[in-house]
């Protein structure tokens, strides 16, 4: 068993959570609003970044969901060290793990209406539910087995999964493609056996089967976090791995994922609805290669400062998330600039607003930072 560093918390994670949070918080409508200013305006290549792909593709609004899975999973090995050196039984761990999933598929239930107590309209699946099922299941698996079993489980639920579209496509749309929407068994098994509503009339980009490759970004979430951990005096290929080491050796293996993943999107299409193995390696390569440039910037180098903005975000991810459903931030910005705005050109009136959307919502994060209230799940 090699010796590992530390249990200290990282500060390029929380920075990188806060990065991909600000975009869920506001930044991406302020970017549009941006891209307005200039002839292209929607249509601008940067715009479009700012979307969901309708099916098939890769846009940058498309990598938040599953960087956010990436980085749990880096989370992991540091925790579960910590709890390990404080004695924390595996079965209290397990209870952990299990608390965990739960309150992440309630909170999902919540930020969809359960409150409107109309069960047979209400989406069961969820963003959240979807982090708790396929995190949790990563961490059992990252508990029970090793490195080299737990690599061969990745490929092993990757091929299985794209076997498994590819050649059962659904029952009630024959001849239909099995990539697309209406054709994928992913989408049949959700109208078949997911109570209430599901998000779309014929799938769920949070459906059940798509939880079997996501498990497969948490683990690689968890792999990275393992390999932080490793003592630097440890050698790889003759080297000594050291910080800077260690980023290289993520950029490399960012660049493998990411050409196994294009050379697999030529018979299984990039797409996050479906969650495809493709996905999951080009979206993986995306997540590992940025968290090594932060890592690399922030606790390799050092360069800390600029980061704390992001970390004050990233430290308290879930809470934004969350509030902004509850909250009408709108509301209350519309309320002290709405006016202001009017008095601008329609573009410059949207950037104003949109610009004091995500000031507000990192106001109210730095109140609590500040006050050192954080919601941990």
């Amino acid at each position: 068993m090699p010796t590992q560093t530390t249990t200290k918390r990282l500060m390029s994670l929380d920075a990188l959570r806060g990065f991909e949070m600000c975009f869920i918080m506001g930044l991406s409508a302020l970017i549009m609003a941006l891209c307005a200013l200039f002839p292209e305006g929607s249509d601008s290549w940067l715009a479009l970044q700012m979307k969901h792909a309708k099916w098939d593709g890769f846009y940058h609004h498309d990598t938040i969901f599953p960087l956010f899975l990436f980085i749990a999973g880096i989370s992991f090995p540091f925790s579960y060290a910590k709890s390990q050196s404080l004695g924390v039984s595996r079965g209290t761990q397990y209870g952990k793990i299990l608390r965990r999933v739960l309150i992440l598929i309630l909170l999902g239930w919540v930020y969809n209406g359960l409150f409107k107590w109309d069960f047979a309209n209400l989406r069961y699946l969820s963003v959240l539910g979807r982090i708790g099922l396929a995190w949790s299941i990563a961490a059992l698996i990252r508990m029970n087995t090793g490195s080299l079993a737990r690599a061969i489980l990745c490929v092993f639920l990757l091929v299985g999964y794209w076997l498994l579209v590819r050649f059962v496509p659904a029952p009630d749309a024959a001849g239909a493609d099995v990539y697309s929407m209406e054709g994928n068994i992913v989408g049949w098994v959700d109208r078949q056996i997911v109570p209430g509503r599901i998000y779309r009339p014929c799938y769920d980009p949070e459906g059940l089967l798509g939880t079997i490759p996501a498990v497969v970004t948490a683990l690689l979430g968890m792999f990275t976090g393992d390999f932080i951990r490793l003592d630097e005096q440890k050698k790889l290929c003759g080297k000594p791995l050291t910080g800077g080491a260690k980023t290289l050796w993520m950029l490399l293996a960012s660049a493998l994922m990411l050409g196994l993943g294009l050379l697999w999107s030529l018979d299984f299409p990039i797409n996050k609805a479906l969650w495809s193995s493709s996905f999951v390696l080009v979206a993986g390569a995306y997540s590992l290669s940025l968290f090594a440039l932060f890592y690399w910037i922030i606790d390799v180098k050092g360069w800390r400062k600029w980061a704390h903005c992001l970390e004050i975000i990233g430290l308290n991810s879930i809470t934004i998330y969350l509030f902004q459903r509850f909250v009408s931030v709108k509301y209350t910005n519309e309320f002290f600039l709405k006016g202001l705005s009017e008095q601008m050109s329609p573009e410059w009136g949207a950037v104003l607003l949109s610009a004091g959307y995500v000031a507000l919502c990192w106001l109210l994060l730095t109140f609590l930072y500040r006050k050192k209230i954080f919601l941990k799940v």
